[in-house]
């Protein structure tokens, strides 16, 4: 075999047949040719050689590497940059569909237009807070100008006085002043109290002349200065501001505005004087005769206070405020407190519709009636060392001396200073 592989390189070039070895300088020029040959087609088949791809490939994989690293970085802090990005402005587009959501539903009422799909169970909730109404400033632009100058937040509190309640009043705002509270503005009913509160230094706001209002400011009690105040409230939430109501038989310790929730429509304080009374109750009526079936079961609760009330500035808040003040118009010997409780609380029924309004009762040991305080909290050593947010003296008759004896038991520290009044009136 190997003879016969090297017979090409060892025949001469005649035409005999018993051919001479080649001589050595025809072997190298025959080797030079095939080493030419090879290295041509190498050439055409390798361009980039057989050895340099491998070599320059393995010389600059480090750069190439740290180059896809810092490629790779820069992508994930972008993406992440982007989906900050994303997730605020999905956050915000939840807040506008929560929103228009609740516009839709106002809009729809009655109209059965507008469908919604319940979610898994125990997770629907229903609407808790109506939206805001529009501000309209052509209402009344002499105390749009006030608000804007008055309110934090678009909320303030507001009281309505006249003269009879001069000395109740000074107490009022000196007590707010020393809290620190300075959203606060006094409706005035007549000269006296306006010039009064200017020279105090305290924001005051009078009406343009009214007769149906200036009537009974001027001269009117306590009970009918207090139904006055769902009239002139109107005005202040059309401005879209939410109101703090607020009767001068009330004591400040702390801002209220940190303690309240805001999700309703109207958020009162109670009448009521323990949980049962003030948050409701399973109410069991019992009638014998009619044996196996005497056991009636009621709910009951006791009325929120008319005197204190955080008022948002929503089509059902204003609704009910016309409500309120239509019925005392009609009915002069009706007491405002009940009203605004039946207003509140009635449901619908054959031939009258009710007030679909949001509500919530506030917390009786912070926003505290005078019957909690005198019946219950100074007869408790843990109770006293409460600071409530404010004391409202309503159950008693001698408003002005139980101001003052509650002012010096929870401002100057006066520990007896509640002990020679009654629990109730004498």
């Amino acid at each position: 075999m190997a003879t016969r592989r090297d017979a090409p390189l060892m025949r001469g070039g005649g035409g005999g047949g018993g051919g001479q070895p080649l001589s050595r300088g025809s072997r190298i020029a025959a080797a030079v040719v095939v080493g030419v040959t090879l290295g041509c087609l190498c050439a055409f088949f390798y361009p980039d050689g057989l050895f340099s791809r491998a070599s320059d490939s393995a010389t600059h994989w480090p750069r190439r590497a740290d180059s896809v690293a810092c490629e790779t970085s820069r992508e994930v802090s972008s993406l992440k940059s982007q989906l900050l990005s994303f997730e605020r402005k999905n956050a915000e587009l939840r807040k506008q569909i929560n929103e228009l959501s609740m516009k839709l539903q106002l809009a729809g009422q009655g109209k059965n237009e507008f469908l919604y799909k319940a979610g898994p169970f125990g997770t629907v909730k229903a609407l808790r807070t109506n939206p805001t109404v529009t501000p309209d400033l052509s209402i009344n632009p002499r105390l749009a100008k006030i608000l804007e100058q008055v309110a934090v937040k678009k909320e303030l509190i507001v009281a309505v006085a006249n003269t009879n309640v001069k000395e109740m009043l000074e107490m009022w705002f000196t007590n707010i002043k020393r809290v620190g509270i300075s959203n606060y503005l006094v409706v005035a009913l007549d000269d006296t109290i306006e010039n009064f509160c200017k020279s105090n230094d305290v924001p005051v706001y009078r009406r343009d002349p009214d007769d149906g209002i200036d009537n009974i400011g001027k001269t009117g009690g306590n009970h009918a200065v207090s139904g006055l105040k769902f009239r002139v409230l109107r005005e202040f939430l059309q401005l879209g501001y939410s109101v703090l109501l607020s009767d001068i038989d009330i004591i400040f310790f702390q801002n209220p505005f940190d303690y309240l929730y805001r999700d309703s429509d109207v958020e009162s304080m109670s009448d009521g004087h323990n949980n049962m009374t003030a948050y409701g109750f399973n109410d069991v009526f019992d009638e014998p005769s009619m044996g196996w079936a005497r056991y009636a079961h009621t709910m009951r609760i006791w009325v929120y206070n008319s005197g204190f009330f955080f008022i948002r500035p929503t089509i059902p808040s204003i609704e009910l405020l016309d409500r309120v003040a239509g019925r005392l118009s009609r009915e002069p010997k009706s007491w405002d407190q009940a009203v605004f409780n039946e207003e509140l609380f009635f449901p619908s029924r054959p031939g009258y519709e009710g007030l679909h309004a949001s509500k919530r009762t506030m917390d009786i040991y912070l926003f505290m009636n005078s019957k909690v305080l005198f019946k219950t909290v100074r007869k408790d050593a843990h109770l006293r060392k409460l600071k409530p947010v404010i004391v409202h003296l309503n159950y008693h008759p001698d408003k002005s001396d139980r101001m003052k004896a509650v002012i010096e038991f929870y401002v100057n520290g006066k520990q007896n200073a509640l002990e020679h009044f009654p629990d109730g009136s004498e």
